[in-house]
């Protein structure tokens, strides 16, 4: 999803999305509010707001102390709802079908930075382990990001 598309999402939920210079954080939720860091390109700033609707549809109460398991817990599901509304599974296959060759130009096709696809990737192989099928196609994590057809 492009960044526009992201803020027709939340404002949607009826969150309230505004950019600000944030020193210590790339966005932050509070209630229905939303900040973004500003100084960010659009993509980064994509990624940032996945998750912070991710944040918004699984989060209970405030999660900041990242020493409590139950928080790391409600982290990670915010960051699995952002990468499945960013890539999701589909994506990587719509982005291998497309000829996507390595993780520069998947992220590329997918509007999405390197880093946040590496994270992705690394939440799946967390979740699935070293593969997981999906329509026609099985996705490989470990060792390395592949798709294979099956015909």
């Amino acid at each position: 999803m492009t960044y526009d598309e992201l803020l027709d999402t939340a404002n949607k939920k009826g969150l309230l999305v505004k950019e600000k210079n944030l020193s210590r954080n790339n966005g932050r939720i509070k209630g229905n509010r939303i900040a973004i860091r500003k100084d960010m390109t659009i993509t980064e700033k994509a990624c940032v707001l996945a998750e912070e609707i991710g944040h918004y549809e699984t989060m209970v109460g405030d999660i900041l102390d990242m020493s409590n398991p139950w928080n790391r817990k409600q982290e990670r599901q915010a960051r699995l709802n952002g990468y499945n509304r960013m890539i999701g599974l589909i994506g990587i296959v719509r982005a291998y079908e497309s000829g996507c060759q390595n993780q520069h130009e998947i992220a590329d096709y997918l509007s999405v930075t390197e880093e946040y696809l590496l994270e992705c990737i690394e939440c799946y192989r967390d979740k699935y382990g070293k593969m997981k099928s999906v329509d026609n196609y099985m996705i490989y994590f470990i060792p390395n990001l592949a798709v294979i057809k099956i015909i």
